[in-house]
């Protein structure tokens, strides 16, 4: 399997994750138990226990073939310096050794102080069908070291990458591959469906004890 598609969790983790959502579930129903009637302790107890067990069982399978961000160590950044390399422009100047670097999460690519911009841009978009890059552009303010750099990645970072791929910070703008960004999609839905499917349980269960 290519590293852009990326490895899938597995079974074991994906048991771990249903079984944290149950228990989650669980809490907060106990939750409402302890509200309704703080005698019931054996109600209580099964509230807490049985919930992570229905959530592994049948969560478990579902969650397991979800895919894993794609992995970033150090031979990306190696691949990065040596992809950047012929466009050093010496000591005291932009260097790959001392404006490239990784931060575990993404290859970072410091833009000061670079002669050839789109350049390096279309050589570090490369990296990013595989790899997070992150590039380091500053606010594009006129009182920055290099107030059009901001907006000149910006523009080139638009005419070749979709907007689902990028995102943009107070000083740097970040281009991640296609299987991070459904990633984070997914991420997104299960945080959704945890938000509004908990209080319609939590309700429904304050009324049947009650």
């Amino acid at each position: 399997m290519s590293t852009k598609e990326g490895e899938p969790v597995g079974l074991g983790t994906g048991l771990q994750a249903g079984a944290f959502m149950g228990l989650y579930l669980g809490f907060s129903l106990a939750v409402v138990s302890v509200l309704t009637d703080p005698d019931k302790l054996q109600r209580l107890a099964t509230l807490m226990c049985v919930p992570p067990m229905v959530g592994a069982i049948l969560l478990g399978p579902f969650l397991a073939r979800r895919r894993r961000p794609v992995f970033l160590g150090s031979k990306p950044l190696q691949v990065a310096r040596e992809l950047l390399h012929p466009y050093n422009e010496g000591q005291g100047h932009w260097r790959v050794l001392s404006h490239v670097k990784s931060d575990g999460m993404s290859i970072r690519i410091d833009m000061h102080n670079l002669t050839n911009i789109i350049g390096v841009v279309d050589a570090a978009l490369e990296l990013a069908d595989h790899h997070s890059v992150r590039f380091i552009v500053g606010q594009g303010v006129s009182s920055s070291r290099q107030p059009e750099l901001r907006a000149k990645v910006l523009n080139r970072i638009e005419d070749k990458v979709s907007v689902s791929r990028r995102k943009r910070s107070a000083k740097s703008i970040e281009v991640s591959p296609e299987p991070t960004v459904k990633y984070v999609d997914q991420q997104r839905k299960i945080n959704r469906a945890i938000l509004i499917l908990l209080p319609i349980f939590s309700f429904f269960a304050w009324l049947e004890m009650r």
